[in-house]
């Protein structure tokens, strides 16, 4: 699981964070207001979940990119991941 992780760059990881991790920008970004219902025990109908799925997958996704525990040297400071100029 790792190496596909560890195969999505930076930059798309960052991308798909702001927009679709934080769809739609106004009033509330989906994924905040689904953790909302999801803690109230709201979050039942399926579209709710696959809303949370969706707009939470590429928040997941950063966290297993900076997992400390992988042992692999992906911190937004190694400038490896920047595409040649």
């Amino acid at each position: 699981m790792g190496a596909v992780i560890d195969r999505i760059s930076w930059p798309l990881t960052l991308l798909l964070v702001l927009l679709a991790g934080l769809a739609p920008f106004v009033p509330e970004p989906h994924v905040w207001e689904k953790l909302k219902m999801l803690a109230a025990g709201d979050l039942v109908r399926a579209s709710d979940i696959f809303d949370l799925v969706l707009h939470g997958t590429p928040w997941l996704v950063l966290l297993a990119k900076t997992d400390p525990r992988s042992g692999h040297p992906k911190s937004l400071t190694d400038l490896r991941w920047m595409p040649a100029v």
